[in-house]
């Protein structure tokens, strides 16, 4: 038996075993995101990439799940564990089909090129919703989560996570591939570092780095970035983002030529390269600028990834995963389910949920009202069925359903040679014959996403202003003026202002996934939402610090300065009970927090834990989450959560970039939301406190 082949050896020795078998042209094609087959040693070709971000994607049919900043609003790890492990699942039994009948292509490997970890620090961002949100903690509590989900705790990995893109990266989309990022040594360890090294420490396969140079240097070929990694301890596969090699040289003027872009980066310790540059590795070995030593161990690092997927095994646990799995009732179900604990109350007046009877017809209006891209976001595959906002409505009302597209999702008119505005009159009817209107606004992934992908029809995939389309504007004004009982449902990504001032009732509803109709319906019928904003929905742009400014002052909830330009707060999330925490103590590294509902309804809610040093001049401007933990509280229930703290809730972090504890003085918070006014008035529960000495 092969060296390489023995499952007793560990994955190391196993990969330094097969890779000493390779010739050094052979080691060279191994390094490449599509790795040539090596038919003398029984090595079938692998492609790298595969995307699983809130679902297998790319690949045909599977399991559709609520876009990742959705996933992240449900604020539950356990939830997000649960959509991982459905995802790997899928991707087994995906890969096990594709590979039984050869087909080696892109988008069907076991390499799942997700989360995306990056900070959403600006509203403008267009790849916002591919994360977790603004908040370090929560996106670090989150994305371990989701990387155990996938990989599991077997012998052999279920599948491979990716964090990404390693790192201070979050737009311009525009300026992605010649950009300089510029962060000091506080805003680094502070903001922009400690989510992922919470990944890697918590054992993700996969690092990608990203287009965009960090303070001079290429983010994949970057001696500060790639130190972090190896102080952290990964030992996983360094792996470009597509074509960002190429921008060595064509870019950031970091190289003159592709073979000296192919040397930097394998160098620097970039293992596998998603784009071409790596193609001209042997000529830059030949040319003397790389040796047969750094080309090694990068194809034992990239081949120990494969040998911990059992990739070069006889036989393993995940063979039998069936194909009936994919898309199966019971994930369908599950994303039902995520699809309603994610979706956030913004406003509700009493008017929800619907009571059974009152209304005899529900005028569902808006571009997004019957819109399948309103549900998918991007990065998604392909669902089985689709349920939009529309379907869901009318499966579950009684009475009947008016529908009006009521106006493009962006364009001036809908049908071609007719006048501006040619759908307005229509949405006006509809709300005039309805008893109640739904109007279905917001944007979709070809207004809000990653450059270069279809539509993208304003600024590369960045948002101007947080603003709907002036269509849309227009259409919600008309509606609202209507004056009939109004539902204004947002299906975005990231924070809008809709407007909306007289509407009864806002839904954040996201990128809900393709059950995403429905359980807009169970909510709007009865069932109690219980999603939290996992970022800050702000009034206007105007006055916020640059969009290239990666300074975090100003920005996002802990460094806040214009609390008066604060829509919705982050954390913030209604139900349709009353969920308030009376009491909170601290002792041993645990708080413990007495939970009482004193509404009428059975709800789910999350206890969330706030921070605040009281003598730092380190310490950020205002308080940090540091806890938090998802319920379920029947009506008049009285419950106590134990939430641990971990040591990192006490740090700081000076201008050096030292993370250290510098104070004795600190105030814990419990609520349902941030401790401050906004978010108190607007949810009408006070957070409770306690004071800490260290």
């Amino acid at each position: 038996m092969k060296k390489y082949k023995d499952t007793s050896l560990s994955a190391q020795e196993r990969a330094e075993a097969l890779v000493a078998e390779m010739t050094i042209e052979e080691k060279a094609s191994q390094l490449n995101y599509k790795a040539a087959a090596i038919e003398r040693l029984g090595i079938p070709a692998y492609n790298w990439w595969n995307e699983g971000l809130h679902g297998l994607a790319r690949a045909g049919t599977a399991t559709m799940f609520p876009q990742a900043i959705a996933l992240a609003a449900t604020f539950d790890e356990k939830t997000m564990f649960e959509v991982a492990e459905i995802i790997s699942i899928e991707t087994r039994a995906k890969y096990n089909m594709y590979s039984a009948q050869g087909d080696r292509d892109i988008y069907k490997g076991l390499t799942l090129w997700s989360p995306n970890i990056n900070i959403f620090r600006d509203p403008r961002w267009g790849r916002g919703h591919e994360t977790y949100g603004e908040d370090t903690f929560l996106t670090g509590r989150l994305g371990v989560a989701f990387v155990k989900g996938i990989q599991g705790e077997g012998k052999v990995m279920r599948a491979a996570a990716c964090a990404k893109h390693y790192a201070v990266h979050s737009g311009p989309e525009g300026l992605r591939h010649h950009f300089d990022a510029k962060a000091d040594a506080k805003n680094l360890e502070e903001t922009h570092l400690p989510h992922f090294e919470m990944l890697v420490k918590a054992g993700v396969e996969g690092v990608m780095g990203a287009y965009n140079r960090v303070n001079g240097e290429g983010a994949c070929a970057s001696d500060f970035l790639m130190g972090k990694l190896k102080e952290w301890g990964f030992d996983g596969y360094f792996v470009s983002d597509y074509k960002a090699l190429e921008d060595f040289h064509l870019h950031h003027g970091l190289t003159k030529t592709v073979e000296e872009s192919a040397a930097l980066a394998l160098k620097k310790g970039c293992h596998v390269c998603a784009g071409y540059v790596y193609e001209h590795l042997m000529t830059a070995y030949e040319k003397g600028m790389v040796t047969e030593e750094e080309i090694t161990r990068a194809a034992v690092a990239a081949m120990r990834t494969r040998v911990r997927l059992g990739l070069f095994d006889d036989e393993t646990e995940f063979d039998n995963i069936p194909f009936s799995v994919i898309s199966c009732e019971e994930h369908n179900q599950k994303s039902l389910e995520v699809a309603k604990k994610s979706m956030v109350l913004l406003k509700n007046n009493g008017i929800l949920p619907l009571a059974k009877g009152k209304y005899k017809t529900i005028g569902v209006i808006g571009p997004n009202a019957d819109s399948r891209d309103a549900l998918i976001g991007n990065y998604f595959g392909t669902a089985d069925r689709y349920i939009t906002f529309l379907d869901g409505l009318t499966a579950k009302f009684d009475g009947r359903v008016y529908y009006s597209l009521g106006s493009h999702l962006f364009k001036q008119g809908y049908s071609g040679l007719a006048m501006p505005g040619d759908r307005y009159s229509e949405a006006v009817a509809t709300a005039e014959q309805s008893d109640l209107v739904v109007l279905c606004v917001g944007l979709d992934a070809m207004l809000e996403g990653e450059e270069g992908d279809a539509g993208n029809e304003f600024d590369s995939g960045d948002k101007y202003d947080l603003r709907l389309p002036e269509s849309q504007r227009i259409l919600v004004e008309k509606v609202l003026a209507v004056g009939k009982p109004t539902v204004v449902v947002i299906a975005s990504g990231s924070s809008l202002n809709t407007y909306s001032d007289k509407a009864d009732a806002i839904i954040q509803a996201w990128y809900p996934g393709s059950m995403g109709g429905a359980a807009l319906a169970d909510i709007m019928f009865g069932e109690s939402p219980s999603g939290k904003l996992p970022l800050t929905f702000y009034k206007e742009i105007e006055g916020f610090p640059s969009f290239e400014d990666y300074s975090m002052a100003g920005k996002t909830y802990r460094f806040l300065e214009n609390s008066d330009n604060v829509l919705y707060p982050f954390g913030f999330g209604l139900t349709y009970s009353k969920v308030e925490c009376t009491a909170v103590e601290y002792a041993d590294g645990v708080a413990k927090v007495a939970v009482a509902n004193v509404g009428k309804v059975d709800t789910e809610e999350v206890v969330q834990l706030y921070i605040k040093d009281n003598k730092s001049k380190h310490a950020a401007k205002n308080h940090k989450l540091c806890g938090f933990q998802r319920i379920s509280i029947k009506a008049g229930e009285k419950l106590t959560v134990e939430i641990a703290l971990d040591g990192s809730a006490f740090d700081v972090v000076d201008d050096s970039g030292k993370r250290f504890v510098d104070s004795d003085s600190f105030t814990l918070f419990a609520g349902v939301s941030q401790p401050d006014e906004l978010s108190e008035k607007l949810s009408g529960a006070k957070c409770v406190k306690v004071d800490i000495t260290k």
